[in-house]
């Protein structure tokens, strides 16, 4: 079983040649995209934010993983072995690119409690926390980074390729911790801010264009994400599956689609420049949504109260 996930020359030429026609236009796009992004929230904005801390954070994720790009196409390529090079660049990787993905996460919490509990806000939320948030969460990634079960020392001969068939318990951990958690978490938080920003509609044609707005962003970055990350991270959940189950004719198969798939969610680093240009409305949008959501919620909170006593003597 020691060769039974060796791929053609051919087929190997064929991935070679489907990076370089997704990864060029993402490297020269990404670059481009990225640094107008950065012109516009290091410089243009004058006002620190929360949304501000974060995407700062994931222009720098996008940026590593986009210099780690034109290294994955060569080591896949020529097959290099595994060397000091080889560790660094494996080491930028797949530090920020499990990194955009808890950004991402946090920006979906964070649009979350300032639509969902606006009162609270202004407590829970601050661009000192956020910062804080995001260094914790670079420390603990690059640390993790050096337990990677694709590093594969000592097993593999080639960078940024698996070719034991030993299971990897450790991927399900990862698959679970970098990617299930933080779907459930954006899809969750996702789906209430929708349905709490609906609800304040018909207030005035102005705020019903905002809120509009408002639900398009989110739901477009969502559709993103769930559409860029979930095909690799179940082709890594099937590659796991076909190691256990030991069906050696499969693993080359899925070794191949993961090498393709992991190109679409590499291409993300380029989709999140449109996500920093929504962010940037979105910062406008949601910051005059608020004082609706803060007037909605005390009118409720006032109405609970006033009821209360009336329960009170009822019972």
């Amino acid at each position: 079983m020691k060769n039974c996930t060796e791929i053609s020359s051919a087929l190997q030429d064929a991935v070679v040649l489907f990076q370089l026609i997704v990864y060029i236009p993402v490297l020269i796009s990404g670059v481009l995209l990225n640094t107008i992004a950065f012109w516009v929230f290091c410089c243009k904005l004058k006002r620190w934010t929360e949304t501000r801390v974060y995407m700062i954070n994931l222009m720098v994720a996008d940026c590593s993983l986009l210099i780690s790009l034109p290294f994955l196409i060569y080591f896949t390529k020529n097959k290099h072995p595994i060397d000091n090079l080889c560790f660094a660049i494996e080491m930028i990787y797949f530090t920020n690119s499990p990194m955009s993905i808890f950004i991402i996460m946090l920006i979906a919490i964070d649009r979350y409690i300032a639509i969902k509990f606006p009162l609270k806000a202004k407590t829970l939320r601050s661009p000192l926390k956020s910062a804080c948030i995001c260094g914790f969460l670079w420390i603990m990634q690059i640390a993790s980074s050096f337990f990677n079960p694709s590093f594969g020392k000592g097993k593999e001969q080639f960078c940024f390729q698996k070719h034991s068939t030993e299971p990897t318990y450790l991927t399900l951990f990862y698959i679970c911790f970098r990617y299930v958690i933080p779907l459930g978490v954006i899809v969750f938080c996702s789906i209430q801010v929708i349905r709490c920003l609906k609800k304040k509609m018909a207030s005035s044609l102005h705020e019903t264009k905002l809120i509009r707005k408002a639900v398009y962003i989110v739901s477009v970055n969502l559709c993103v994400f769930v559409l860029c990350f979930s095909p690799v991270y179940i082709a890594l959940l099937l590659r796991l599956a076909a190691e256990i189950a030991g069906a050696c004719h499969l693993l080359s198969k899925v070794r191949v689609s993961i090498q393709v798939l992991s190109c679409l969610a590499n291409s993300n680093c380029c989709l999140d420049a449109f996500c920093y240009y929504f962010a940037a409305k979105e910062c406008q949008e949601f910051s005059s949504l608020l004082p609706t959501c803060i007037s909605m919620r005390s009118k409720m909170n006032q109405s609970q109260e006033s009821q209360q006593p009336t329960d009170q003597v009822i019972t």
